[in-house]
């Protein structure tokens, strides 16, 4: 029996576990919008929330932490120029999970993770290269 014992394995080891929550805050930060399946978005959640919070400290060790926590200055540079203000009066609930139906493959209960008043824009930006980007290295 597993009492006592709060929030998912993933199958994964600690280690692989972290680097996917790091990976998916990572990616929400910088899209503030991602789909994934449904387990993984509600264990993302409070970690996302709580980097949320770190950014709205604001200070030199708030920023430290997070750069350990994901790893990519420009992550935590969106984090803390472009979130922490947005959501400064707001006290908590930052993120939404949206249910996105079953995964064709192996009907995975699938899901939308996002930003409460989010930027649509921010949506697959600096995701690689565009269609146009390798029609002009194709040309090139």
């Amino acid at each position: 029996m597993r009492h006592g014992f709060a929030g998912r394995r993933f199958s994964r080891s600690v280690g692989h576990r972290r680097a996917l929550l790091a990976n998916l805050a990572a990616s929400l930060i910088k899209h503030e919008q991602i789909k994934t399946t449904l387990p993984k978005a509600k264990d993302l959640r409070p970690y996302v929330e709580s980097l949320v919070t770190l950014g709205k400290q604001g200070n030199l060790a708030a920023r430290r932490r997070a750069v350990s926590i994901l790893g990519d200055r420009g992550i935590v540079e969106k984090l803390f120029g472009v979130l922490a203000p947005r959501y400064a009066a707001r006290s908590g609930g930052y993120t939404r999970v949206l249910k996105a139906g079953f995964r064709t493959g192996d009907a995975a209960p699938m899901a939308f993770i996002e930003f409460v008043d989010r930027d649509v824009d921010a949506k697959g930006t600096d995701s690689g290269p565009t269609a146009e980007e390798r029609a002009e290295e194709d040309e090139e």
